[in-house]
């Protein structure tokens, strides 16, 4: 497998640990002041189980600016997400989804950083994604698989992450699969319980009929997900205001090669981190059976 389809779990450079100074607040004492108070937070939330070494905590801690209290709020909200998905989320593994993973051009990652340092994921909703082969729940579950193994890279949790959702040739099969409760899902996921610094989302190539979509989706979006969402149709130069051409595809107006790889070389990646997920799935609400 080639080197650039794995995750970077390498510590923080100087230069990112100066960059999270100024944007999260972080230094070696807030660090292990945060990390302290939100172990003790945990040992008195009974209700509540979730691993509490330094590193786990961090994926929590980052994304609210090392505040315990809201690190401590933000698992309580997964603990209800899962709760709430237990059916299409409990133990769910990158096995389940091997299939939609290799098979399927639905969910990619670009193999390179965008040019703020932020992981890049792509989502084929238009022509390219069959929602008879690939349910629109099936799509959910590999977009949480793929936060699963972001929340393990430093740089992310520092620099956040960027969707790029492409709606080229988008129909009436996928409008029809992209649901009220599909959006429902998707949108308490991102503005609920998704532990990574979600920086922009991007909607690329939409036909006209994606006015339908956006009908379904408009409701569930709160102010904070609204600023952050840019509407570009075929308008890359716009796009490229974003992101920057020079660390993007031919697929987007980009100066890079057409991307020639898809979820199928990042699935072995995968099967690296089963332990992690394993953990993640462990997390949540205490079941009362075992109190």
């Amino acid at each position: 497998m080639s080197q650039k389809f794995d995750i970077d779990t390498d510590p923080p450079s100087e230069e990112l640990l100066e960059f999270a100074r100024k944007e999260l607040r972080e230094t070696p004492e807030i660090r292990e002041a945060a990390i302290l108070e939100l172990r003790a937070l945990l040992k008195e939330a009974t209700d509540l189980h979730y691993k509490d070494d330094d590193e786990f905590l961090l994926i929590f801690l980052r994304p609210c600016h090392f505040y315990p209290e809201s690190a401590l709020k933000m698992m309580r909200r997964i603990a209800e997400f899962k709760k709430s998905n237990h059916n299409l989320l409990h133990n769910l593994m990158p096995e389940d989804e091997k299939r939609a993973f290799t098979e399927h051009n639905v969910v990619n990652v670009m193999a390179n950083r965008d040019q703020k340092g932020r992981r890049v994921l792509l989502v084929n909703c238009g022509q390219l994604w069959d929602p008879k082969a690939v349910s629109s729940e099936q799509l959910f579950r590999l977009f949480y698989i793929i936060h699963l193994l972001a929340q393990l890279e430093p740089e992310t949790q520092i620099n956040g992450a960027v969707v790029i959702m492409d709606f080229d040739g988008l129909g009436m099969k996928q409008v029809k699969a992209l649901s009220p409760s599909f959006s429902k899902l998707l949108l308490t996921f991102i503005q609920e319980a998704l532990p990574l610094r979600l920086k922009e989302v991007h909607i690329i190539k939409q036909p006209f009929i994606f006015k339908m979509v956006w009908a379904l989706f408009t409701p569930f979006i709160k102010e904070k997900l609204n600023k952050r969402m840019f509407f570009h149709g075929g308008n890359m130069k716009q796009f490229h205001q974003y992101v920057s051409p020079d660390v993007l595809p031919k697929n987007y107006g980009g100066n890079l090669p057409e991307i020639d790889y898809a979820g199928k070389d990042w699935y072995p990646c995968t099967a690296k981190y089963v332990d992690h997920i394993k953990r993640y799935n462990e997390c949540g609400f205490v079941d009362k059976a075992e109190k």
